[in-house]
């Protein structure tokens, strides 16, 4: 095997190693030491083409396309058997997409082991109580109510909302059980914790729109969540976020999905019609979200002219 030229199907008969890791037709993350060590691989072969690393010492070959869930699998070959994969990272694992591919593995071990810093995952030592955590691999994976109060912790309180909203939003977690967990648990910051599990709404479709209400609540205002907006011909379109005694909409400017029929920032007829029914459409971009009081109070001036 010279240059990039690897025979994986060698590498596949390697067998079980290290940590009982199977490198099956390598078709997953693997230690790059424990291929080397065994003569699978070249130390050269490990810097070539032909792989690459995900972790300090994790590797995947160079085909497979990264992704969150590739990088929990390299996660799981890299840490403490006790370790448990929670937050946004355990529920993209259960199928809610809150981290991106390159987003740092959340992770939390108990308080008597060590922890070193490592790029590319974020671990945190905390109490881990019996029946938080299932196994995943070589680790373990949070509950979805462990992970309901991992995402609320240490977290600023407009994501952790958004966080939670989606998971509430999927029926992942229980909000009776969790407003219980928070009530007996005394983490730091749990405090905030149990002011975010306040604000959620469960009808949010998307984070900008938990924010963007969040904000607004704050700043003592009371907008209702995925608004039906009606003329005499029925339905009209669903605001993100709405006034109604006021008739002031608020749209994330973007929000939308493919195929999606009732956005107001794709269908100029569809707002037209809103408009002439006595609403007025606040569209909120990326950049207006990004400072909060000027969207607060571009949404009071709406509000005031109403």
């Amino acid at each position: 095997m010279d240059g990039d030229l690897v025979d994986w199907a060698e590498i596949g008969s390697v067998g079980r190693m290290g940590r009982g890791i199977r490198l099956t037709d390598l078709n997953g993350p693997f230690r790059g030491s424990e291929a080397v060590g065994v003569g699978v691989l070249t130390a050269t072969q490990l810097r070539s083409s032909a792989v690459r690393r995900v972790l300090q010492d994790i590797y995947v070959p160079a085909g497979i396309p990264d992704s969150h869930e590739l990088r929990c699998e390299a996660a799981a070959l890299a840490v403490h058997p006790g370790a448990v994969i929670t937050g946004r990272s355990a529920a993209t694992l259960r199928g809610v997409r809150l981290a991106r591919a390159k987003d740092p593995v959340e992770l939390v071990v108990p308080e008597a082991v060590r922890v070193f810093r490592r790029t590319g995952l974020d671990i945190r030592r905390t109490e881990l109580c019996p029946g938080e955590s299932e196994p995943w691999g070589a680790i373990g994976l949070a509950t979805p109510l462990r992970m309901g109060l991992d995402l609320l912790l240490d977290r600023t309180l407009p994501d952790a909302v958004a966080d939670l909203d989606a998971v509430l939003h999927a029926g992942l977690v229980d909000r009776v059980e969790l407003r219980r967990m928070l009530a007996a648990r005394h983490d730091r910051g749990i405090v905030a914790a149990r002011r975010a599990e306040e604000l959620a709404d469960p009808r949010a479709e998307s984070p900008p729109e938990s924010r963007m209400r969040v904000w607004l609540t704050l700043d003592g205002l009371r907008p209702v969540p995925q608004y039906w907006i009606v003329d005499p011909r029925g339905r009209l379109a669903c605001a993100d976020l709405a006034f109604p005694e006021q008739q002031v909409a608020v749209e994330y400017d973007g929000s939308w999905r493919e195929g999606e029929l009732w956005a107001l920032n794709r269908d100029r007829e569809r707002l037209n019609r809103v408009q002439a029914a006595g609403w007025e459409v606040v569209f909120v971009t990326a950049p207006l979200l990004a400072d909060p009081a000027r969207m607060v109070a571009t949404v009071r001036a709406a509000l005031a002219r109403h």
